[in-house]
């Protein structure tokens, strides 16, 4: 046998492995292929960049081998216009990129959000602005997440810590992109995308999926207010729905109408509302000894597998760790449920206090009087353990 034919029984193997489930030694980037591939995405559209090139590889790699498509693209400001179109077309969508690419990517994010497309967004973040250090990481991107494009809307982000949860999230993403009818943002950085451990992978035909409500009659409009969830189906393109999608103002036949304030009073409250009235579903974090502490601190992303070892190493401190998995919404009720317990709460960010001022507005009138950050930035060096312990 010849050394590509070895290859190719190899591969064939490892992907045959993969979708019978098991533990398996992945990086990160893989791991969140892998996730988006079993949560049934069939299209990726994405330009090369540092730290996210893996992602886009392994789907090159592994898409046209279960019939879907992959596209290089000549920038990020394609691959996104390309992955809303093909949520259109009925198809789970996901691109990939960095910083300076995620910029490109807002205005088109705004128009997902106003034309209710669900699509999957990683950034896998590195130190900025502009080109920055573009290997090291950091994770200066959370705002950007948030209100990046303008007017009042709503995203979802998620934050994995491990390899783990690149895979977990990334499927988890999907459901929630499809449930809600919104872009989803999956916030990595450049460590948990490049670092390799252990993950445990289900079958993928016993994962949980979530899939967007579609169109049965013709009398659905495509942007309603159909029923308690605010989401209304979604009709294909190209199965004689006569949708018409525009990022202007439309009424809920998807009609544009610019001129009529209560058309778009009515448009836009819900297309927050949606979010906002489930948020409470949408939040997901991490809580370690918050009934039994002295000290809270509240992270998220790599950094906090360095509070996991804080602890470990100095459980005289009596710390509380509030570890948020989901980044917005944000989590206000359990920070100020953390807030009532301890009077103060450390911050450690590899950003120059991004969440710092959220969780300063969401302790409120707790007893948290004392708000410490630990910031570092540069050279892509996580803040340690000891130094988290030394606050």
């Amino acid at each position: 046998m010849k050394p590509n034919d070895l290859m190719l029984v190899h591969r064939g193997t490892l992907m045959k492995t993969l979708e019978e489930g098991g533990r398996l030694f992945l990086q990160g980037g893989i791991a969140c292929s892998e996730g988006a591939i079993a949560a049934g995405c069939r299209f990726y559209a994405g330009y090369p960049i540092t730290p996210a090139s893996e992602i886009a590889e392994r789907m090159a790699e592994r898409l046209p081998t279960l019939g879907g498509t992959f596209l290089q693209m000549e920038d990020e400001i394609a691959s996104i216009c390309l992955i809303i179109g093909a949520s259109w077309g009925g198809v789970k969508s996901m691109t990939a990129t960095s910083g300076p690419g995620f910029s490109l990517m807002q205005e088109s994010i705004g128009y997902a959000c106003m034309t209710e497309t669900p699509i999957i967004v990683v950034d896998v973040q590195r130190a900025g602005p502009s080109t920055g250090q573009a290997t090291k990481c950091a994770t200066g991107d959370l705002m950007q997440a948030r209100w990046g494009t303008h007017g009042d809307h709503e995203v979802i982000a998620l934050s994995p810590n491990s390899v783990q949860e690149m895979f977990d999230l990334t499927v988890r993403a999907f459901n929630l992109s499809e449930q809600y009818r919104v872009p989803v943002i999956l916030l990595a950085d450049e460590i948990v995308a490049h670092m390799r451990e252990t993950v445990d992978v289900p079958p993928f035909e016993r994962i949980e999926l979530t899939s967007r409500r579609r169109a049965s009659r013709r009398d659905e409009p495509p942007f309603g207010d159909v029923g308690d969830e605010g989401v209304p189906p979604m009709p294909p393109l190209g199965e004689g729905y006569h949708i018409m999608v525009t990022g202007s103002t439309h009424d809920e036949w998807g009609l544009r109408s610019t001129g009529d304030p209560e058309i778009h009073r009515k448009l836009v409250s819900r297309l927050v509302n949606k979010i906002r009235h489930h948020a409470e579903e949408i939040k997901d974090n991490e809580e370690q000894n918050i009934e039994d502490c002295n000290v809270g601190v509240v992270s998220y992303g790599c950094v906090s597998r360095s509070v996991y070892e804080a602890m470990r190493r100095h459980p005289e401190l009596k710390i509380g760790h509030l570890r948020l998995k989901t980044i917005w919404p944000f989590p206000d009720t359990a920070i100020q449920a953390l807030a009532e317990r301890v009077k103060t709460i450390v911050i450690p960010e590899m950003n120059l206090k991004q969440i710092y001022f959220e969780v300063q507005r969401a302790s409120g009138q707790g007893r948290a009087r004392d708000l410490v950050p630990i910031n570092k930035i540069g050279g892509g060096l996580i803040i340690t353990p000891e130094e988290i312990a030394s606050k």
